[in-house]
């Protein structure tokens, strides 16, 4: 959930992986590592809290209102 979120809101602001990974100190590799599902790499607390830093939000955005099946 978080990872699509993440995602969304790159592709809003018409950044690359490359861009995003740059705020967050991260390889481009790593994210799209996190944005492949088929790959293992996820985002951590850490990352989530860094996220609502750059997209400006809360870090609940990036998880969902209910618990997920």
């Amino acid at each position: 959930y978080a990872i699509q979120i993440m995602k969304k809101k790159r592709f809003e602001r018409g950044w690359s992986q490359q861009e995003l990974a740059d705020y967050l100190n991260l390889s481009r590799g790593y994210i799209g590592d996190v944005e492949n599902p088929k790959k293992q790499a996820k985002l951590n607390l850490v990352h989530i809290n860094k996220l609502a830093q750059i997209f400006n939000c809360s870090p609940k955005d990036f998880l969902p209102d209910t618990p997920l099946d």
